[in-house]
């Protein structure tokens, strides 16, 4: 095989990796934070119980997945099997995403069900997803390539945002905030081609030792890397730090919508109409972080972004009107995707050869552990905090939900300041890649 050869296809499955972060940035625009989450809070739920059920929702979603996902990744590892498992998982997303169509006013236990499946899918994917990242990528390549798939995906969630808000705006009511769900399924599904046509799966399967079930040697690989995690103190006390700060992370995405909605009253068309404008400097942070994590450090980028993304937080406490919460949100994408695509560049410098399914696999499950805990936090704090301003303070139902949303708001930067603190003791593992 000659040279060009070779190239042509390191960047048609470059492309093909791009495509499906193309495509799930479409459901997380739509459904985490444009329209679903809004949806099932002000339609479906109503009031203040909203945020809390929509908080529970996302987090018995995340904690499906911490608990599947390292097995599962240890099986793709040993079979060779990461793109049926991202398929199987990527197959069910689409469907139940699909089905929320249905999901109408009152539907709680339906609209949490529905999502909670479509979610677990969504997480899951992306565990074997971010895991085909060292195979079609150098270790030189790694950070450049992570940071075009965060850029590239959010170009997939402008462009969706893009097709939906004319019929939102034009149309109006419930039925055409229900269709958008069904063609977000669609929009991903038709992304992902090809991912599934063009990407190779270069691992090696092994056999199945005599005596052992895949169940079985997952859960002993499991251990055997758990113990390993002992002679990988950095990257363990990364996974830590990536616990913390993480879920201020996604508390900001999960309750973006709802915040917006509370605060300031956005309407649906101003909410799609923000969640572009995030994803807009979205892609500038992935792009740009991609360039500067190569030259000065993955570590110190990723410092830089929380750093960034807690100043954006605490400001949006005391933000007053909504052109405030425009730049802020703004800023926060440009932050949290710097934040997110080098967090994930990081795993791949961590792994060992030939373990990166299980590394993900971790990391997944921190991930999503840390996002069982954030959002029920949140929804708690934001309830609870809405309901002594009621009953204490003697605040209006609107005044008292304002309030609890601020006081919940704090949180996320008490857990990215954490996560920060741990984080400055790790060592970075991509100092001898630096050019």
């Amino acid at each position: 095989m000659s040279f060009f050869t070779k190239l042509k296809d390191s960047n048609r499955e470059h492309i093909a990796w791009y495509m499906y972060d193309f495509g799930n940035s479409a459901y997380a625009a739509v459904i985490l934070l444009a329209v679903y989450s809004a949806y099932f809070k002000g339609t479906v739920v109503g009031g203040a119980e909203g945020s809390r059920y929509w908080g529970i929702a996302v987090g018995i979603a995340m904690l499906t997945v911490a608990i599947i996902a390292p097995f599962l990744g240890t099986i793709a590892d040993y079979t060779a099997s990461k793109k049926r498992f991202l398929l199987f998982f990527s197959i069910v997303t689409w469907v139940f995403t699909a089905m929320l169509f249905f999901v109408q006013q009152g539907d709680i236990f339906m609209g949490m069900l529905f999502f909670i499946i479509a979610e677990v899918g969504y997480r899951s994917g992306q565990v074997f997803y971010n895991s085909l990242l060292p195979e079609i990528a150098t270790p030189d390549e790694m950070g450049v390539v992570s940071g075009n798939g965060w850029a590239i995906g959010s170009f997939g969630g402008i462009l969706c945002l893009l097709i939906l808000l004319p019929l939102i705006v034009i149309i109006k009511g419930t039925l055409v905030v229900r269709l958008s769900l069904v063609f977000t399924a669609v929009f991903f599904a038709l992304s992902a081609i090809p991912t599934f046509r063009w990407i190779k799966e270069r691992a090696v399967a092994n056999p199945l030792p005599a005596g052992e079930t895949y169940l079985s040697l997952a859960f002993s690989r499991l251990l055997e890397t758990l113990k390993a995690l002992g002679n990988y103190r950095d990257f363990l006390q990364f996974i830590i730090a990536f616990l913390i700060y993480n879920d201020g992370i996604l508390m900001a995405l999960d309750f973006a919508a709802i915040i917006g909605a509370v605060l300031f009253g956005m309407t649906q068309t101003q909410l799609i109409i923000f969640m572009i404008i995030v994803q807009v400097t979205s892609v500038a942070g992935a792009y740009i972080a991609g360039i500067i994590g190569k030259k000065i450090g993955f570590k110190q980028t990723l410092i830089y972004s929380i750093v960034m993304m807690t100043v954006v937080v605490l400001s949006m406490i005391f933000a007053q009107n909504l052109t405030q919460f425009f730049i802020i949100g703004a800023l926060a994408g440009f932050a949290l995707t710097g934040v997110q695509s080098v967090s994930r560049t990081l795993v791949g410098y961590f792994a060992p050869p030939g373990r990166s399914a299980e590394f993900y696999g971790i990391f997944a499950v921190t991930g999503r552990t840390s996002s069982f805990i954030g959002p029920t936090v949140y929804g708690f704090l934001a309830f609870e905090a809405a309901r002594w301003f009621s009953d204490s303070r003697g605040f209006s139902l609107l005044q008292a939900e304002m309030a609890g949303q601020r006081v919940a708001i704090g949180s996320i930067a008490v857990f990215l300041i954490v996560g920060l603190v741990i984080l400055l003791r790790v060592v970075d593992p991509t100092e001898n890649f630096k050019s």
